[in-house]
């Protein structure tokens, strides 16, 4: 995917360092607080989120819309996952995508000039979109999903704190941990250019998972009996790596329906209410055999048959506690 260069699209790409995928920095950092004073209020009606479904981290945002009932308050413009012609494209055609309804912009490099004319930088999802200032608030997923689990809850959000005080320390050092190893982890594999990027990069996936599959055979979630932002951070690259990772990004040592904790952890997240409405498994097959320097042929498999409703073992640790 190529990126904006003082304005203007261009098909160059962030360039690796030794043959190594680097995550470029997301320069939107503004915050929606409950009393606005950040500049942004949080207000029912007043933002509008850019995503993909394929996208691990715009899911991230879409989890946390679903689990604190912010689908009213913030409306959505779901790319396609087969057009990448100029990145992110809002033009209906696949089912799930949608048009931008509110800029009617086609692709996400156009609302990133509305925001900023002489923007360079890569464009990414999620976006959060300011309809009242016309402005971009936020391309930063993490801080996204933290303003969804609390900046809303005064004005009608669902109950529920993903990311308590008393547990911050320890979810902050379990999302540091998931982040390296596996969410950015897999991009680090499957984006390496040279044999020894790679090697260094799909040991750590690998460690990565052994170390929580450890970790879950102790306690139900990775932050004890509770779930929180962590396991969510989590579950968005677990869903995607049998029926994407494991093939088109080359991390092939093992898939994760061969990890038995991992495996079932995963059934017991997908299956909390409303979790399966924001899973989309032909965007995320879709979405990740149609980049061009994973897949140049561009041959799309067939969607996988799997079966997340299945029952699972996780209720041996004894029953989820709400972090609220």
């Amino acid at each position: 995917m190529g990126m904006l260069i003082d304005g203007k699209w261009t098909d160059r790409r962030p360039a690796p360092v030794a043959g190594r995928f680097v995550r470029p920095e997301s320069q939107f950092r503004r915050t929606i607080t409950a009393d606005g004073s950040s500049g942004f209020k949080a207000e029912p009606g007043r933002y509008h989120l850019y995503v993909a479904y394929n996208c691990p981290w715009a899911h991230r945002s879409l989890i946390f819309r679903k689990l604190k009932g912010l689908e009213g308050m913030i409306s959505i413009a779901s790319a396609r996952p087969d057009d990448r012609a100029q990145g992110w494209r809002f033009h209906g055609g696949f089912p799930g995508s949608s048009r931008d309804e509110v800029n009617g912009c086609e692709w996400l490099h156009q609302v990133y000039t509305l925001a900023k004319p002489d923007y360079t930088g890569t464009c990414t999802v999620p976006t959060l979109w300011d309809k009242k200032t016309k402005t971009i608030v936020n391309n930063e997923s993490s801080e996204i999903i933290r303003m969804f689990n609390s900046a809303f809850d005064g004005i009608g959000a669902k109950p529920g704190d993903y990311y308590p005080a008393a547990l911050r320390g320890e979810i902050d050092l379990i999302n540091e941990f998931v982040y390296t190893n596996l969410n950015n982890g897999v991009y680090r594999t499957g984006f390496a250019q040279t044999q020894e990027a790679y090697d260094e990069a799909v040991e750590k996936v690998f460690a990565g998972l052994d170390t929580l599959e450890e970790r879950l055979s102790r306690q139900r979630y990775l932050v004890g009996d509770v779930i929180t932002e962590a396991d969510w951070r989590l579950f968005v690259t677990l869903i995607r790596f049998d029926a994407a990772y494991h093939h088109v990004f080359k991390c092939t040592l093992r898939p994760v329906s061969s990890y038995d904790n991992l495996q079932n952890y995963l059934l017991d997240l997908f299956q909390v209410p409303g979790v399966s409405d924001t899973v989309k498994l032909d965007h995320i097959v879709t979405g990740y055999y149609s980049i061009d320097r994973v897949n140049p042929n561009g041959i799309v498999p067939r969607i996988p048959r799997l079966d997340l409703a299945r029952s699972h073992n996780r209720a041996r640790f004894g029953k989820a506690k709400s972090a609220a």
